[in-house]
């Protein structure tokens, strides 16, 4: 995996790339581990323009070909979207550090999660579930595309190198950003009654 984010990392030589670019360098792998190289740019906390919207819907769109184990598809529209290519490199070099510890880490595990029809469904689920949330408007909230973005790295990995403690892993971060999401909605719903509530004077 390391090995093809290189290959994109050194493939990055003019102003801008795309999404087309991008998965020409990283080369023939499976939709599972594609997934999982598009959430590198939102392990680091740093904002570029483009990625979001471009990344996500291409994890999204690859998630349900997962799921319905078929080939999936992507919108010329996306793929050919522009986006800076050196504020991209940066940011991936910077997250091929989190991916040797990872990989480090990884070995077969808990096969009952990885192996089979079921679990293969089940984890394209879960990530089209983790991309939904990484497509939210919440760019400024610290965390909003990092904590989703973990939770499909783990599971895309755990489920594409047979690990399923990494899978494990990644259904556990999915939990914890739905509950942070939850935890800002209404800490956001209060704040929004006590304003209402000073300018009505109640």
């Amino acid at each position: 995996m390391r090995q093809a984010l290189s290959r994109v990392i050194l493939s990055m030589t003019g102003t801008t790339t795309s999404l087309r670019d991008f998965l020409a360098a990283i080369g023939d792998h499976g939709p599972l581990l594609l997934s999982a190289l598009l959430c590198v740019p939102f392990l680091i906390p740093v904002s570029i323009p483009g990625v979001s919207t471009v990344f996500a819907l291409a994890i999204l769109m690859l998630a349900i070909g997962v799921t319905l184990n078929r080939t999936p598809w992507l919108p010329k529209q996306i793929l050919d979207r522009r986006i800076d290519a050196q504020k991209l490199r940066r940011v991936l070099e910077r997250g091929d550090t989190i991916l040797a510890r990872l990989e480090t880490f990884s070995r077969q595990r808990i096969s009952l999660l990885t192996n089979g029809v079921l679990a293969g469904r089940i984890n394209g689920l879960a990530i089209i579930a983790g991309a939904l949330l990484l497509m939210l408007p919440l760019g400024l909230v610290p965390f909003s595309n990092t904590l989703p973005a973990i939770a499909i790295l783990l599971i895309a990995l755990g489920a594409s190198q047979r690990d399923g403690a990494l899978v494990i892993g990644g259904y556990l971060m999915l939990l914890a950003t739905c509950i942070y999401f939850v935890t800002l909605a209404y800490l956001a719903f209060v704040a929004g009654n006590g304003i209402a509530s000073m300018f009505s004077g109640g």
